[in-house]
């Protein structure tokens, strides 16, 4: 994975986060360089392992300087700054990547609420420079074959589909900004987001939305999708995980079945990161039009009325320490 002609150079804000190594991985991969990374807790040792010559800062008035002496210093100015932020301030730092002409590369949710994307796209255009959303699973070969055969098949065929996924999270969680709403979007959005992208990519627009359970621990629904109905279970308690996980000693349980029959997407994860980025250097990757019908569908997730368990909705629901 080598990246042709000039390399570019990338900043980073984010840099001790779960996910920033998949960026900084990337970054490598794709034969760049990273010049400076953001953050206000200082435990980014990993650095060390990809770009030990970045510089570092805490605060982000001293990074936004730094930016803006680069790009004033002409040959050496940034030319993508990847934002791995909490979910809330994606918007801020996508405006200071574009305010110091360089391209964002951003990770999901791009932002909390699909009016944030139209004052985007009119930052983008006023900028010449483009919005870039880490939609990685589109780049999955399995996610890949899925729509080639749903492409490919019956025209008005309607799939059955349900999504679990539960990843246990401990107390700290709920003490961090992903355990704020205001902060993190809630479970949907925070850990559901890239589904809801990939469910839509796969199955078309979606008609219809139904709540059934919206709380800070767990989140589940129904969706009418173009070509699926789609029952959905999203959670960050252990307890919602089923026996065959805790036998295992399994924290985290993820399943997408169509028609009954599991779709297998369990290996694949490692360098999608860097697929996506490739994707971008070669002048392609998926922009703010591709993240918007997630975006709406979590934010009305988020304010949402909850339905009575009536009609179709997940099977897990009907645990009585859930209804």
């Amino acid at each position: 994975m080598t990246q042709t002609g000039n390399r570019k150079n990338f900043a980073l804000i984010g840099a001790s986060g779960y996910i920033a190594p998949r960026h900084m991985k990337a970054i490598k991969d794709t034969d760049n360089q990273l010049l400076a990374a953001l953050d206000p807790f200082d435990s980014v040792g990993i650095l060390d392992s990809y770009f030990p010559d970045a510089d570092f800062f805490v605060e982000p008035e001293r990074f936004d300087r730094h930016l803006d002496k680069k790009r004033r210093n002409g040959g050496n100015k940034i030319d993508y700054v990847s934002i791995c932020s909490p979910n809330y301030l994606h918007d801020a730092h996508i405006r200071m990547a574009l305010r110091n002409e360089a391209n964002a590369i951003c990770e999901k949710p791009i932002v909390l609420n699909p009016w944030n994307i139209d004052a985007l796209k009119e930052i983008e255009r006023e900028s010449g420079k483009r919005i870039y959303n880490i939609l990685q699973l589109r780049l999955h070969q399995s996610i890949i074959d899925l729509k080639k055969q749903v492409d490919e098949g019956p025209a008005d065929k309607i799939y059955d589909i349900d999504l679990t996924y539960i990843t246990s999270r401990g107390h700290w969680y709920f003490v961090s900004w992903k355990g704020d709403s205001q902060k993190s979007g809630g479970v949907a959005t925070n850990i559901g987001v890239h589904f809801f992208d990939m469910l839509t990519y796969i199955f078309g627009k979606c008609n219809k939305s139904l709540v059934h359970k919206l709380d800070k621990n767990t989140n589940a629904g129904y969706l009418e999708l173009e070509k699926a109905r789609v029952r959905w279970f999203l959670s960050v308690d252990s307890n919602n995980l089923p026996e065959s996980a805790v036998v295992k000693g399994q924290r985290t349980y993820r399943s997408i079945q169509m028609e009954g029959q599991e779709i297998e997407f369990s290996g694949g994860f490692t360098d999608l990161h860097t697929l996506v980025y490739k994707d971008i250097l070669d002048g392609k990757g998926f922009g703010l039009e591709d993240a918007r019908t997630s975006i709406e569908i979590v934010h009305e997730i988020r304010k949402a009325e909850v339905h009575a368990l009536t009609g179709d909705y997940h099977p897990l629901l009907k645990s009585k320490s859930l209804v």
